[in-house]
């Protein structure tokens, strides 16, 4: 009964850290994505207002429930450690893009993040192949925001 009450609490606690990174990096957003955003010619491709809050949330639950997979390991301090670094870089990318408004600096920090989710995924397949399976969409989604970041840094007058 205690490890299940503890692997509940595990869960719940994973979930606040990575649905609490969107929430900041949120706020971030809801001072630019009506303003400023809207002004920016966007790339081919680029989605609706509406889709990008339901994938991120999505996607944080998602990292919630891999991150939990791989906490009840032995030995995943390591991989743990990817995952705590990757979810900080998605933090900073909010704050680069949307807080600073600096697409520039935004598309350097994107390219360390997208590095940083890649090994968090191999680690976490080590670990846990569930997990692992759990990451691959963020690392796509990822890999599609770099493409809308290159894009918008290329359309900058």
């Amino acid at each position: 009964m205690a490890l299940a009450r503890r692997d509940g609490a595990a869960l719940v606690g994973a979930l606040g850290l990575c649905l609490g990174v969107g929430y900041v990096g949120g706020t971030f957003s809801a001072a630019s994505v009506d303003t400023w955003y809207q002004t920016l010619d966007k790339p081919a491709l680029n989605p609706p207002d509406a889709v990008f809050p339901v994938v991120w949330t999505a996607l944080y639950v998602a990292m919630a429930v891999a991150a939990w997979r791989v906490w009840r390991k032995a030995g995943a301090g390591r991989a743990f450690a990817w995952f705590v670094l990757q979810l900080a870089l998605n933090l900073g990318w909010s704050w680069l893009f949307f807080g600073m408004r600096r697409i520039d600096l935004a598309m350097a920090e994107v390219l360390v993040l997208l590095a940083a989710i890649a090994m968090t995924w191999l680690a976490f397949r080590r670990v846990d192949r569930w997990a692992g399976y759990l990451f691959l969409p963020y690392l796509a989604w990822v890999g599609f925001a770099t493409y809308l970041n290159a894009g918008l840094l290329m359309l900058i007058d």
